[in-house]
């Protein structure tokens, strides 16, 4: 018995993860090197030194190590304490998860890798036009924020962060250096879209339902791997890998599905951006300048398009900007 050898469950999953994890790490360490750091470079889109890189490698770690910790513990509390309606449990408390990080991640992780700052006096008026903007998609936001996007990379992108008290609205500083004003407010008046259409709470309740199926369909497989392996029972760490094979299944099955409705919500913000602003040149001209300044991919395969793509293909969306008319 495992657990009377290292005289508590809590410590068995606890060294699962130290051992397994770790070897996963070191595996696959080669390759976020090269996709991470190599690749960029080539590229010429990185302004990462190798050794700001492996700090962002070892805080990332800090991070999510004891986080993903507590989670497995609590997925494994889960699995000894509720029996066959373990999976409602977990998908349960998935959501608690995600509201939660959506609401913290803006003031307690991201202000670990970049530096955010409110707009000052020099950028007042691109900071009051945004706030007017936020206010006509009666959203309601914390300040208008540069964030230090140009310590790692040349790319540009803007995103509105967080959840009642703690949503801002937050630009990268290569953003806010290279793009016009009317630009800038057509790409933010996208993210507001997905507030006008209640995205948000949306993406939450299809995500909850889709991970409540998924982890319901794991439960049936799990019952079937632990008569056919000889596990103990399914909270039996050694068990896993065929919970995470059969997730992995699982998710590889719908995330089709997933990104096709990801780009119509993302086609509808394209669509509030446009009558917004009305500025579809603005529009078309920023999503052309951010094509080119991170290096996007216009026109795609279609099968690539549909198996992997959560937005619409950058040049679809710079010919819908062109063809629209602004109304008088």
């Amino acid at each position: 018995n495992w657990s009377l050898t290292t005289g508590s469950d809590w410590l068995l999953v606890a060294l699962y993860v130290a051992i397994f994890g770790g070897i996963a790490s070191v595996l696959n360490f080669p390759l976020s090197y090269y996709s991470g750091f190599i690749l960029p470079h080539r590229f010429d889109q990185s302004n990462q030194t190798l050794k700001d890189w492996i700090i962002d490698q070892l805080k990332g770690l800090a991070i999510g190590a004891p986080l993903g910790l507590i989670l497995l513990e609590l997925f494994y509390l889960a699995l000894r304490a509720t029996g066959d309606l373990w999976w409602l449990w977990v998908a349960g408390g998935m959501l608690v998860f995600s509201v939660l990080m959506s609401n913290l991640a803006p003031i307690l992780i991201m202000p670990l890798f970049n530096k955010y700052v409110p707009l000052g006096d020099e950028h007042k008026e691109l900071a009051d036009r945004l706030m007017k903007l936020a206010e006509r998609a009666n959203t309601k936001v914390n300040g208008v924020f540069k964030f230090d996007m140009s310590k790692r990379t040349k790319s540009a992108n803007a995103a509105l962060t967080g959840i009642g008290n703690t949503r801002r609205i937050i630009l990268g500083d290569t953003l806010i250096n290279e793009f016009s004003t009317d630009e800038i407010e057509t790409v933010l008046a996208h993210e507001l879209g997905h507030q006008v259409h209640r995205d948000i709470p949306l993406f939450i309740t299809f995500g909850t339902l889709s991970t409540t199926i998924g982890f319901y369909l794991a439960s049936l497989g799990m019952s079937w791997a632990v008569n056919y392996f000889g596990f103990s029972s399914v909270s039996d760490p050694a068990a896993f890998p065929a919970l995470g094979l059969i997730l992995g299944i699982y998710g590889l099955l719908t995330s089709p599905l997933d990104n096709a409705i990801s780009r119509w919500r993302e086609n509808m913000a394209d669509d509030y951006a446009l009558q917004s602003t009305g500025k579809n040149e603005a529009f078309a001209s920023a999503f052309t300048r951010l094509a080119n300044q991170n290096l996007g991919e216009i026109d795609p395969e279609k099968w690539v398009v549909f198996m992997f793509y959560s937005h619409p293909p950058l040049g679809e969306r710079i010919e819908k900007a062109k063809r629209f008319i602004p109304s008088s």
